[in-house]
């Protein structure tokens, strides 16, 4: 592959970006295609969503399977490799995942639904951590996988929290709008960002999904700084607000492990 664009490469796409770059821009465009809603995509579909052409990403998506960090199945269709989710894994702080596994394993028997663990990695919710059932309400994150701060549940707490030259920068910015409970204006994603930090928790009913809730409570290190979100989304009903208290108790549990001291 050579560092100059092929013909026809234009930017598009979820990750944006100009025309052509180097090899290493249009690689990153190319694993940036994937999102939430589209976990495996056709190599057309990736070079659509990417904006780099057809046979620059067919030459960078057979380069990115054969290093691990994207696979092919059965159906021919790609996928986030392996070798993709150990190093997203590492932008986790030393000894979070292990400290938060068996808080988040009782978590996840009691809520039946999706528990995940995440970090904030500019100005995006960065998953490090998952746990599912097969029958358990839509979800939009998955391991590995970044939403914007302002619309998921956990990336709201992160974000609460976050220096301010950060949270100013998200509320300048542009903010897309998942649903119609997402909060986009600035003046209200700046009241509900005051509130997560006052209450302690955030409870966002639809704001990824119409059919999904997310219940998050902050996780602290030795020095008292929010360094993760410990999540949990449940089916959008009657009953979503009452896993609030295990979701609180489960993120102080991993925060001790973390040498916070008691709240």
């Amino acid at each position: 592959m050579t560092a100059t664009a092929s013909a026809g490469e234009t930017a598009g796409g979820p990750a944006g970006g100009t025309a052509g770059g180097t090899t290493l821009s249009r690689a990153v465009r190319v694993l940036e295609a994937f999102g939430p809603d589209r976990a495996a995509l056709s190599v057309a579909e990736i070079a659509r969503r990417s904006g780099v052409s057809m046979a620059t990403t067919s030459r960078m998506v057979a380069e990115l399977v054969r290093l691990g960090l994207l696979e092919r199945g059965a159906d021919r269709r790609v996928r986030a490799g392996s070798r993709l989710r150990e190093l997203a894994s590492r932008a986790a702080p030393a000894g979070l995942r292990e400290a938060a596994a068996p808080f988040m394993e009782d978590l996840h028997a009691v809520v039946g639904h999706h528990v995940h663990l995440g970090v904030l990695e500019d100005a995006r919710l960065l998953v490090v951590e998952r746990l599912s059932a097969p029958d358990a309400v839509v979800d939009a994150s998955r391991f590995g996988g970044r939403l914007p701060a302002h619309a998921s549940s956990g990336g709201l707490v992160l974000l609460a929290h976050a220096p301010a030259e950060i949270r100013e920068r998200v509320l300048a910015g542009r903010r897309e709008r998942f649903t119609a409970a997402t909060v986009t204006d600035p003046a209200r994603l700046r009241a509900l960002l005051a509130d997560v930090r006052r209450g302690g928790f955030a409870f966002c009913r639809g704001h990824v999904h119409p059919r999904a809730a997310g219940v998050v409570a902050p996780v602290r290190d030795a020095r008292g700084r929010v360094v993760a979100a410990l999540t949990a989304v449940v089916p959008n009903d009657a009953g979503a607000r009452a896993q609030v208290s295990a979701l609180r108790v489960a993120a102080r549990g991993v925060s001790r492990a973390l040498g916070a001291r008691p709240a």
